[in-house]
Protein backbone atom coordinates (compact mmCIF):
# COMPACT_ATOMS: atom_id res chain seq x y z
CA UNK A 1 0.00 0.00 0.00
CA UNK A 2 2.93 2.34 0.58
CA UNK A 3 3.90 2.04 -3.08
CA UNK A 4 0.41 3.10 -4.19
CA UNK A 5 0.59 6.14 -1.90
CA UNK A 6 3.97 7.07 -3.37
CA UNK A 7 2.42 6.96 -6.85
CA UNK A 8 -0.44 9.21 -5.70
CA UNK A 9 2.05 11.67 -4.22
CA UNK A 10 3.98 11.68 -7.49
CA UNK A 11 0.96 12.66 -9.55
CA UNK A 12 -0.07 15.28 -7.01
CA UNK A 13 3.44 16.76 -7.34
CA UNK A 14 3.04 16.76 -11.13
CA UNK A 15 -0.06 18.93 -10.63
CA UNK A 16 -3.02 16.59 -10.51
CA UNK A 17 -5.64 16.13 -7.82
CA UNK A 18 -5.25 12.47 -6.84
CA UNK A 19 -6.60 9.97 -4.34
CA UNK A 20 -6.07 6.30 -3.56
CA UNK A 21 -8.95 3.85 -3.83
CA UNK A 22 -10.19 1.40 -1.20
CA UNK A 23 -8.43 -1.90 -1.76
CA UNK A 24 -11.56 -4.06 -1.57
CA UNK A 25 -13.65 -1.95 -3.96
CA UNK A 26 -11.09 -0.72 -6.48
CA UNK A 27 -11.71 -2.96 -9.55
CA UNK A 28 -7.92 -3.14 -9.92
CA UNK A 29 -7.50 0.63 -9.65
CA UNK A 30 -4.89 1.88 -7.17
CA UNK A 31 -5.37 5.62 -7.63
CA UNK A 32 -7.49 8.09 -9.55
CA UNK A 33 -6.36 11.55 -10.61
CA UNK A 34 -7.92 14.54 -12.30
CA UNK A 35 -5.83 17.19 -13.96
CA UNK A 36 -6.28 20.77 -12.73
CA UNK A 37 -5.73 21.88 -16.34
CA UNK A 38 -9.12 22.95 -17.79
CA UNK A 39 -8.16 21.52 -21.22
CA UNK A 40 -7.77 17.99 -19.83
CA UNK A 41 -11.22 16.53 -19.36
CA UNK A 42 -11.84 13.38 -17.35
CA UNK A 43 -10.32 11.01 -14.89
CA UNK A 44 -7.02 9.25 -15.17
CA UNK A 45 -6.87 5.76 -13.64
CA UNK A 46 -3.60 4.47 -12.20
CA UNK A 47 -2.55 0.95 -11.47
CA UNK A 48 0.78 0.30 -9.73
CA UNK A 49 2.71 -2.97 -9.95
CA UNK A 50 5.70 -3.37 -7.65
CA UNK A 51 7.24 -6.28 -9.54
CA UNK A 52 10.73 -7.63 -10.07
CA UNK A 53 9.80 -9.42 -13.30
CA UNK A 54 8.07 -8.64 -16.56
CA UNK A 55 4.51 -7.32 -16.26
CA UNK A 56 2.38 -9.39 -18.64
CA UNK A 57 0.10 -8.06 -21.35
CA UNK A 58 -2.87 -9.38 -19.32
CA UNK A 59 -2.34 -6.54 -16.83
CA UNK A 60 -2.41 -3.98 -19.63
CA UNK A 61 -5.55 -5.54 -21.12
CA UNK A 62 -7.24 -5.56 -17.71
CA UNK A 63 -6.47 -1.86 -17.25
CA UNK A 64 -7.93 -1.15 -20.71
CA UNK A 65 -11.15 -2.84 -19.60
CA UNK A 66 -11.36 -0.71 -16.46
CA UNK A 67 -10.63 2.46 -18.45
CA UNK A 68 -13.51 1.61 -20.80
CA UNK A 69 -15.85 0.60 -17.96
CA UNK A 70 -15.15 3.79 -15.99
CA UNK A 71 -15.10 5.91 -19.18
CA UNK A 72 -11.80 7.36 -18.02
CA UNK A 73 -9.81 9.69 -20.21
CA UNK A 74 -6.63 7.69 -19.66
CA UNK A 75 -5.17 4.68 -17.90
CA UNK A 76 -1.60 4.56 -16.61
CA UNK A 77 0.09 1.32 -15.62
CA UNK A 78 3.20 1.91 -13.53
CA UNK A 79 5.76 -0.70 -12.55
CA UNK A 80 9.11 -0.94 -10.84
CA UNK A 81 10.06 -3.50 -13.50
CA UNK A 82 9.27 -3.51 -17.24
CA UNK A 83 6.71 -4.41 -19.93
CA UNK A 84 7.19 -6.65 -22.94
CA UNK A 85 6.68 -5.80 -26.59
CA UNK A 86 3.10 -7.16 -26.61
CA UNK A 87 2.19 -4.79 -23.78
CA UNK A 88 3.70 -1.77 -25.54
CA UNK A 89 1.94 -2.73 -28.78
CA UNK A 90 -1.41 -3.16 -27.06
CA UNK A 91 -1.12 0.18 -25.22
CA UNK A 92 -0.17 1.98 -28.42
CA UNK A 93 -3.12 0.47 -30.32
CA UNK A 94 -5.56 1.29 -27.52
CA UNK A 95 -4.54 4.93 -27.57
CA UNK A 96 -5.52 5.92 -24.03
CA UNK A 97 -3.03 3.82 -22.09
CA UNK A 98 0.40 4.85 -20.89
CA UNK A 99 3.03 2.49 -19.55
CA UNK A 100 5.67 3.71 -17.11
CA UNK A 101 8.58 1.33 -16.43
CA UNK A 102 11.10 1.28 -13.57
CA UNK A 103 13.77 3.63 -14.95
CA UNK A 104 11.21 6.27 -16.02
CA UNK A 105 9.40 5.94 -12.68
CA UNK A 106 12.67 6.41 -10.81
CA UNK A 107 13.37 9.55 -12.87
CA UNK A 108 9.87 10.98 -12.27
CA UNK A 109 10.09 10.42 -8.51
CA UNK A 110 13.52 12.06 -8.37
CA UNK A 111 12.38 14.98 -10.55
CA UNK A 112 9.05 15.73 -8.85
CA UNK A 113 9.47 14.43 -5.28
CA UNK A 114 13.22 14.78 -4.83
CA UNK A 115 13.51 11.16 -3.69
CA UNK A 116 16.01 8.64 -5.02
CA UNK A 117 13.98 5.45 -4.61
CA UNK A 118 12.52 2.47 -6.47
CA UNK A 119 15.63 0.48 -7.27
CA UNK A 120 13.81 -2.15 -9.36
CA UNK A 121 15.50 -4.66 -11.65
CA UNK A 122 17.24 -3.86 -14.91
CA UNK A 123 15.06 -4.94 -17.86
CA UNK A 124 16.53 -7.24 -20.49
CA UNK A 125 17.78 -5.69 -23.73
CA UNK A 126 15.05 -5.52 -26.35
CA UNK A 127 15.44 -6.23 -29.99
CA UNK A 128 14.42 -3.34 -32.23
CA UNK A 129 10.79 -3.47 -33.46
CA UNK A 130 10.28 -4.24 -37.11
Amino acid sequence: MRFEHLIRQLFEAIGMEAWNTQASKDEGVDAVAVSKDPVFNGECIFQAKRYSKLVGVESVQALAGVVEHKRAAKGVLITTSWFGRASHDFARQHGRLQLIEGPELKYLIKEHLGKDVIPGPVPPKRRPSR
